[in-house]
């Protein structure tokens, strides 16, 4: 293990990182290497996951010789090569997380923390990696992970009848201020920090032991279609040029 400041104390750690990057997406080809504002898009939550100084390792999942040699370049470990079982459409992301610690068990290293981070984060920011591990461990909950808030009230969400005509999902709260109705969020996909033990044990990320990380609503983007790519960029060069913006006028 090695010693790594958070906040203002030294503090050692027994963490691993663990990103998911299979080969083979289809509604965006090579996604999880494509250049995105001309650097792979991999190599975003590698830096965040590095410059956050939390964790021991940085592993790369992937069937992928190709994306095995970008998450290498950028820094990160690639010790095996995710089974071809655990690489199709329709393995679930713990399951990945899973056969991470279990391959570290076998090696005989054991972390006490895991995070799992998605490959498609480039708004990721180490502050909020930060946080999670944080509060993951002065609440002694099972996971940590980040949430944003939905942008209108759903509780005043509407449908398209089959008549091409709208109905309110919960017409009771219809006529509420939407100021006055409880605020709700959603998953951001960004990252899920957890004791490997609760990943290991199947316990249910989407349960009462998670404790929410909020993100502001503009550093969260789902990157699955071109058409998200495209905003996911526009919305981060505007950000980098406030960035910019900021640092000359102060």
């Amino acid at each position: 293990m090695k010693k790594v400041v958070n906040g203002n104390s030294d503090v050692k750690q027994n963490t691993v990182a663990i990103i998911p990057a299979r080969g083979g997406s289809k509604r965006i080809p090579n996604k999880n290497i494509k250049k995105f504002c001309g650097r792979h898009m991999l190599s975003y939550p590698i830096q965040a996951a590095k410059t956050s100084g939390l964790f021991d390792r940085i592993i790369v999942s992937t069937d992928s010789k190709e994306i095995s040699k970008v998450a290498r370049e950028c820094g990160a470990e690639v010790p095996f090569m995710r089974p071809l079982d655990l690489a199709d459409d329709y393995t679930g992301t713990n399951a990945v997380v899973r056969h991470c610690l279990q391959w570290l068990t076998e090696q005989g290293v054991m972390p006490i923390y895991a995070c799992c981070i998605y490959a498609t984060t480039p708004f990721l920011q180490p502050e909020f990696l930060q946080k999670g591990f944080r509060l993951l461990k002065e609440s002694k909950g099972s996971f940590a992970f980040a949430v944003t808030s939905f942008p209108s009230p759903i509780l005043r969400a509407v449908k398209i009848r089959e008549d091409g005509m709208l109905d309110a999902f919960f017409p009771e709260f219809v006529p509420k201020n939407s100021q006055d109705l409880e605020k709700a969020y959603h998953d951001a996909g960004q990252f899920y920090w957890g004791t490997a033990k609760s990943f290991l044990s199947k316990i249910p990320l989407f349960s009462p032991s998670s404790i929410p990380v909020v993100l502001p609503r503009y550093f969260v983007q789902d990157i699955d279609e071109p058409d998200d790519w495209r905003r996911a960029e526009l919305m981060y060069m505007a950000w980098v040029n406030e960035k910019a913006e900021n640092i000359i006028n102060e």
